[in-house]
């Protein structure tokens, strides 16, 4: 053998490391071996690299070996330390250690095997020249083999991972809020270049210093530190405002949140501490409405539902009324404290649901005016109540114009009490509350009428026959005339979509935070709306109906058409025939609250709007639901502070704003069904969506989405769309109210579901025009 010989490997044994969040890939080992005559022992471990398929050098002096390491940067080095003529190990490692390359190098000394009669020597000296292990010898070629395996698996491997650490730091010291690491006795042992600038020390200046001392003031509330303790004590997060005392003296607040590292034994072995004194108003945003707060959490990062409404406060789509909200909690950081009173009325205000709606009901009492409370009741009201007689007038007298759809009144042969409801149905029915119901397969089995079915059951679990004050037969007549005027033609918008929108709004309904914030009206109507959303639905959409002039879109002027239209529709089919008309035993202020409940909820299916109501709901929902987990953190479920937040929650106008968004949630939820129902559907509407498309080439009329074209559309890449313009945001938002995590879990698995299909076809259509191109396979 020369100076120093290599060999490459045969084969790739790259491996995919997994260090807390991080994902990185284990190349192939290299190694050099230092031994100054070729030996039993050299050659074992040469044969073990061979066998393994490992990148091996050797080495037979000290200067060809720091050449050599100094070349190739191997990741483990073995020497030879059984006889000192031809070099000096030790010293041959401290040369090594002495380079920058040697930091994360595993070097291993081969030792003699002594006699049993003989003390073994300290290992101290080989531990001071820089070896991280030593080895007896061993010429066995398994045995080579095992040992060089156990170092890949476990010295090679944990430097892999001290190595990405110093990226995690290099990304640290890049970043703009101030992170401070300190041991569990808040002694500082990092701080990054933001934290130097902010506060004014350099690291060297605070280093093994106590963190508390460090930037102790006045300012924050004397239990506050105690609080904080007790929160890190139990593994838990604290977040809110802080105050800091930098090197100069000044007192700079800012939002911070302490979290705990727990070490190997479950104990908190470190503090990290980030503040983020940045002005921009969409983080303050967050955080403006207590002094602190507390929450809960894991110990490796943001709770997952921290970072849900983090990800959505920072949404680029913002609408100007929270450009205004997030300008007013900016004003509020350094205003008096009557003037941050009154400012909070303001937003208040500003996140109701219809800015523009007077609050009569709390300014008209009864020591006004008569004739100014009259007036004004009359003309708000009056309209409302001309609409209701008026339906009620045609739709008894059948005296309503000719529509541009036929309508089906009569009620077919269907089971009128649970009780006939056909075996193999039941069984199918017993998964009901389960998110992974398959819907599929009750449509097959009902013949593809599942809504009366699943309707019936679903409706008597929650009562809806004691609200309406209507029997059984009543409630199957009714919900048998709804699914016959829904179109079994359509491949998505049937009573399938319905029945399936129905069960995600009952599975919504039965969530602990609906179940304490929802009356028993608003549980009632979001069923009703789930049911007949896309009654007598043609399968196009709102823009093909008003490209074509379609009868529809001239008698709603364009607006929500189709939404419109099935709410509409609904209630006319139900007052068609008394014997299936659910609402015919309401009084009439029953009647009027349940019919605009759900006229609103249908409405709301309506996508143009999509962006609006979803920030409405982040904006006054999401904010009182972290406000709730907040003190009910702090002060135990159920406390004064909790009840008033559950109370705020609960308010009329953030109600609505809830049964909004869950509609919504239900009628778009198969990105977030099992894999097999989200393929299903995600072929169906884009089959409807390919039929809309050739009509409309067909007929001459405009192409509202060219990209539906059966012969060139990818349904991945459409759902892959979907789910990053609209679901993402709105379910991570969904599920910081009501904490559904198996929702979250399928839309996860489906996105990657959906980016394989996507890279395969790619893949093959690159295959194709390679192909069919000069010179190609098929050329």
């Amino acid at each position: 053998m020369g100076t120093c010989q290599c060999r490459r490997n045969r084969k790739n044994t790259d491996n995919e490391v997994i260090f807390g969040p991080m994902k990185l890939k284990q190349s192939t080992m290299s190694i050099l071996l230092v031994f100054a005559k070729e030996d039993a022992q050299s050659d074992g471990y040469w044969w073990a690299t061979e066998k393994i398929g490992y990148k091996c050098c050797i080495a037979t002096n000290a200067e060809g070996a720091l050449e050599c390491f100094l070349d190739k940067h191997p990741d483990v080095v073995i020497i030879d330390n059984r006889n000192n003529k031809h070099f000096d190990a030790e010293a041959l490692c401290r040369s090594m250690r002495a380079t920058k390359a040697s930091q994360h190098t595993v070097i291993v000394a081969v030792m003699k095997r002594l006699s049993t009669d003989k003390d073994e020597p300290s290992v101290l000296p080989l531990i001071k020249a820089g070896f991280n292990k030593r080895v007896v010898e061993n010429q066995n070629l398994s045995a080579c083999i095992n040992e060089l395996l156990c170092l890949e698996y476990g010295e090679v491997r944990t430097q892999l991972q001290l190595s990405a650490a110093n990226a995690l730091f290099c990304a640290l010291d890049n970043v703009s809020d101030a992170v401070e690491i300190a041991s569990d006795d808040h002694e500082i042992q990092y701080v990054n270049h933001a934290w130097e600038r902010l506060m004014g020390y350099g690291s060297e200046e605070v280093m093994e210093k106590d963190c508390m001392e460090v930037t102790k003031n006045d300012h924050n509330k004397p239990d506050l530190q105690d609080a904080i303790n007790t929160q890190l004590k139990k593994g838990k997060y604290w977040e809110g405002t802080y105050y800091t005392r930098r090197k100069n003296g000044e007192i700079l607040p800012s939002h911070c949140h302490f979290s705990p590292v727990l070490g190997p034994t479950g104990q908190v072995s470190h503090i990290i501490s980030v503040k983020t004194t940045t002005t921009d108003t969409s983080v303050m945003e967050r955080f403006k409405d207590t002094d602190y707060s507390v929450v809960n959490g894991g110990v490796y990062g943001f709770p997952r539902r921290r970072e849900s409404i983090t990800k959505i406060h920072s949404m680029t789509i913002e609408a100007p009324i929270t450009k205004v909200i997030n300008i007013i909690n900016a004003a509020q950081e350094n205003s008096p404290i009557t003037v941050v009173q009154a400012l909070d009325r303001v937003l208040e205000i500003l996140r109701t649901s219809e800015l523009y709606s007077p609050f009569l009901a709390q300014q008209l009492r009864a020591d006004e005016d008569p004739m100014t409370t009259d007036l004004v009741g009359g003309i708000m009201s009056q309209s409302m109540k001309r609409q209701l007689m008026a339906s009620t007038q045609d739709v008894n007298s059948n005296s309503s114009s000719k529509a541009s759809h036929p309508l089906y009144t009569h009620i077919p042969t269907h089971p009128t009490t649970l009780a006939q409801v056909p075996d193999h149905i039941k069984v199918i029915l017993q998964s009901e509350p389960s998110w992974d119901f398959d819907i599929i397969s009750l449509e097959k089995a009902t013949k593809h009428r599942p809504l009366v079915y699943l309707g019936l059951k679903t409706l008597m679990r929650f009562g809806v026959c004691e609200y309406f004050h209507v029997n059984e037969r009543c409630l199957t007549n009714w919900l048998t005339v709804i699914e016959t005027n829904y179109h079994s033609s359509n491949s998505y918008h049937n009573s399938t979509h319905a029945a399936d929108v129905l069960h995600a709004t009952a599975y919504f309904l039965e969530q602990d935070r609906n179940k304490a914030v929802l009356d028993q009206s608003d549980i009632i109507c979001s069923l009703i709306s789930a049911i007949i959303h896309d009654v007598d639905h043609p399968g196009r959409t709102n823009a093909f109906l008003i490209n074509e002039g379609n009868q529809l879109a001239i008698l709603y002027n364009d607006q929500a058409v189709l939404e419109s239209h099935h709410s509409a529709l609904a209630f006319q089919l139900s007052w068609k025939n008394d014997s299936a008309n659910i609402f015919k035993g309401l009084d009439n202020d029953e009647y009027r609250s349940t019919r605009q409940n759900i006229i609103d909820m249908v409405l709301a299916t309506e996508m143009r709007h999509h962006f609006e109501h979803l920030n409405k709901f982040v904006n006054s929902v999401n904010k009182a639901t972290l406000k709730y987990e907040d003190t009910s953190s702090m002060s135990g479920n159920g406390s004064p502070d909790s009840t008033m937040v559950l109370h705020q929650l609960s308010t009329p106008e953030n109600r609505l704003l809830i049964k909004r968004m869950l509609i919504k949630c239900a009628d778009v939820a198969n990105p977030c069904r099992p894999l097999d129902l989200c393929v299903e559907w995600g072929k169906r509407i884009a089959e409807e969506y390919f039929n809309q498309t050739e009509e409309e080439k067909t007929r001459g009329l405009p192409v509202v989405m060219p990209v539906f074209d059966r012969k060139t559309c990818s349904i991945p890449k459409s759902q892959i769309s979907f789910i990053d313009v609209f679901i993402n945001d709105m379910f991570d938002a969904w599920d910081y109210y009501c904490n559904v995590p198996e929702l979250i879990t399928h839309l996860q698995n489906n996105y990657r579901h959906w980016q394989q299909e996507d890279d395969t076809l790619s893949n093959r259509e690159g295959q194709l025009e390679q192909d069919a191109s000069p010179g190609g396979e098929n050329s």
